[in-house]
C-alpha cells in the first residue's frame, strides 16, 4: 500500500509505515555470521554457569564429590568434607588420631585441592575428629557446675 501511495506522490501514514516496516538486518537470522555454528550441551552449560557466577560453588561441589581423589582412597575411607565457610574447608575424620595426621599432611593435601579446583576458592583446610557427645547443653542443662552423680 504504501508503495502504491509513494507512485502517486502521497505521503503513507505514520501508521501503515509501521505496520509495515521490515526488521532490518538481525544479526541472529543470517546465515554464516559467527556464533551461529552449532555447540554441545557441554559448552552451552558451562557458559551459563560461568554467566550466573555458579563456578566457584560448583568447583567446591567437585572438591566433595571427588573426595577421594584429592585426599587418596586409605584417607577418604575415614575422612569427609562437612563445611565449607569463608575459603576454610572442614574436614570430619572418624578419630582423632587420624584428625592429626591430616593436620601433618594439610600442606599437601591444600595445594592438592588448589591445583585441581582453583575455582574452589579454598585457603586453608581445618581437621576436626569425631562427633562426643556432650552434657553442657540441653534440655535438662543447669548452669553453674550442677550435679557430680552424673552416672548414677
Amino acid at each position: 500500500m504504501s508503495t502504491y501511495l509513494r507512485l502517486r506522490g502521497l505521503e503513507p501514514s505514520a501508521r501503515s509505515y509501521r505496520k509495515r516496516r521490515r526488521r532490518t538486518a538481525d544479526d541472529d537470522n543470517i546465515p554464516f555470521a559467527p556464533g551461529r555454528d552449532p555447540r554441545g550441551v557441554g559448552d552451552v552449560l558451562a557458559d551459563l554457569t560461568r554467566e550466573a557466577g555458579w563456578d566457584p560453588q560448583l568447583a567446591r561441589e567437585d572438591v566433595v564429590r571427588a573426595w577421594d581423589q584429592v585426599a587418596g582412597e586409605d584417607t577418604a575411607k575415614h575422612t569427609r568434607p562437612v563445611a565449607f565457610s569463608d575459603g576454610t574447608l572442614t574436614i570430619r575424620a572418624d578419630s582423632t588420631a587420624w584428625a592429626k595426621q591430616l593436620q601433618l599432611m594439610r600442606a599437601q593435601i591444600l595445594s592438592e585441592i588448589v591445583r585441581r579446583y582453583p575455582e574452589a576458592g579454598v585457603d586453608a583446610v581445618r581437621f576436626i575428629g569425631p562427633d562426643v557427645p556432650s552434657w553442657k547443653w540441653g534440655p535438662r542443662t543447669i548452669p553453674g557446675r550442677g550435679p557430680r552423680d552424673t552416672y548414677g
